[in-house]
Order: structure tokens, then sequence, then C-alpha cells
């Protein structure tokens, strides 16, 4: 594997592709995730803050897709934003973690997915810490840490 290239603004990470290489059917998914996973991941849903598994989690290691296992964040990145959600401020591997508009909520914004399945992560943010500037906010229930 190669080391995560560093990424100065949210509009340079990569976009979305149209179809993703990992699919599965809408009950598939529902069989492999929790119910609240499933809203999560497959549905874009966010869970409360302070409420997922990682948020407080510091243990070394790293943070797969829920969906399908690739790896999308190194807990080396991972840094307390005091906003509840597990924050990072690289990927662990680029082109691992895509982007695309998300005008949702009544604000515009960059949705993070998994390049490999397209499982909606979180968000992306220009008010991270160095080196990147970047904070990826992300929910517990889109991701599985592995010491």
């Amino acid at each position: 594997m190669g080391t995560a290239q560093s990424q100065s603004s949210s509009s340079e990470i990569p976009n979305a592709p149209k179809v993703f290489p990992y699919v599965l059917s809408e009950d598939e998914w529902k069989g492999k995730l929790t119910p609240e996973q499933f809203k999560v991941c497959r549905k874009k849903g966010t869970e409360r803050s302070f409420t997922g598994e990682y948020w407080n989690t510091h243990d070394e290691g790293k943070y797969n897709c829920r969906g399908c296992g690739q790896l999308l964040f190194h807990s080396k990145e991972k840094f307390d934003s005091k906003t509840g959600w597990p924050s990072f401020y690289d990927v662990a591997m680029r082109g691992n973690v895509v982007g695309e508009s998300d005008n949702s909520a009544f604000m515009s914004r960059t949705e993070v997915l998994c390049s490999n399945c397209g499982t909606h992560l979180g968000h992306v943010f220009d008010d991270g810490p160095e080196p990147t500037g970047l904070r990826y906010c992300i929910n517990s229930a889109s991701i599985k840490f592995e010491k």
C-alpha cells in the first residue's frame, strides 16, 4: 500500500464514480448491516453526535469501510474536533475516499463516500488542523475499527 498524499482543500477530493465496483442489492445490504448502519451507510443518514461507537476512541489502528472493508483512515490522522463524531485530517490512501456535492439541510458541503461501495461516510470541511486543513467528519456507523 502507498502512503496517503495530503490534500489542501475539499475540492481536491476525487469525485465519486457513477457506478461503484462493489455492488449489493438493497436486501443484501439490509442483511449485512444493522438498521442504524443501513440508514447511515445506504440512505445517507447521520447518527447523533456523541453517540457513535468511535467518537472517543484513541486506540492505534485503522478504520475500514463498514460496507466493504476498504481501508479509509488511520488512527494517527484522527483528532478531537469537539463535534462528537470521529474526525480525521487526512485519508489513509488517496482515492479510497471520494466526494460529491451535497446541498441538503439548507447548506452546501462535500459528502464523502467509500470509493469501492459508495457507503456514505459523512462530510469533509475546510476547518481542520494542519497539515491538510481538512476535517473529515465521519459517522461511526459507516466505519469499522481494526487494531
